[in-house]
């Protein structure tokens, strides 16, 4: 518990120089028939809290989950920016959190971290379902040029959807390099995207841009809570 709390006074005073987004996950795996209640703690420590360039986000872990964790906790913040006033949340406050997750988590499980290199924001409540990539590339700024022609070349297709790429810097998860992550409103919605896309010889032609792609592995997760 003192090394989730630690962690977490780590989140909120990071201080660095690079204007850029980070990102660090907690996966936990929850004990049974405790979801309401972890999004509750959540709510009642952060609703209303005034986020600076950052935020929290609350995930149920679906298909492609490992190690067995349920949920993941994931932590936002602009580089150099800390993601909340230091008293936003009081001692007692956050470590009443911290404690009543104790009683909600059978197990903490993996921990990683990284850097937001492109993002389109989108609806999250209409598309609340995230599919992600974690995979391995060879050059980053080719992929991330060849992602971003994608997002742009499509935009009609991903209107309204969170569309990600960035990299793993810390912890890296299966040893990826670098992950994707795209919103929808479901799995049909999902697939109905990717067959819509894939039968375009343009979209097959942006993909082989990006560069030579390892993928690692992929997964969903559904957004629960999203204070920011």
């Amino acid at each position: 518990m003192k090394k989730i709390i630690l962690l977490f006074v780590f989140f909120v005073t990071v201080s660095l120089t690079a204007q850029r987004m980070a990102f660090s996950v907690v996966e936990i795996k929850a004990k049974p028939h405790t979801q309401k209640d972890i999004v509750k703690a959540f709510t009642d420590t952060y609703e209303g809290v005034e986020m600076n360039q950052g935020g929290i986000v609350l995930e149920r872990m679906g298909n492609g989950r490992t190690n067995g964790a349920t949920h993941r906790v994931v932590f936002m913040w602009t580089l150099g920016v800390q993601m909340m006033a230091e008293d936003a949340i009081s001692e007692d406050k956050n470590s009443a959190l911290w404690a009543k997750m104790g009683n909600f988590v059978e197990e903490w499980g993996a921990e990683y971290s990284g850097r937001i290199m492109s993002w389109q924001e989108g609806d999250t409540e209409k598309n609340s379902n995230v599919h992600i990539w974690d995979i391995k590339i060879d050059d980053p700024n080719l992929f991330k040029a060849g992602h971003d022609k994608i997002v742009k070349k499509y935009k009609e297709d991903f209107e309204g959807r969170v569309v990600g790429f960035g990299s793993y810097d810390i912890g890296r998860p299966n040893g990826a390099s670098h992950w994707v992550a795209l919103t929808g409103k479901n799995k049909n919605d999902h697939m109905m995207l990717y067959d819509k896309l894939q039968q375009d010889p343009k979209f097959i032609e942006l993909i082989q841009e990006r560069g030579p792609v390892e993928d690692v592995k992929d997964y969903e997760v559904k957004i629960l809570k999203r204070f920011q």
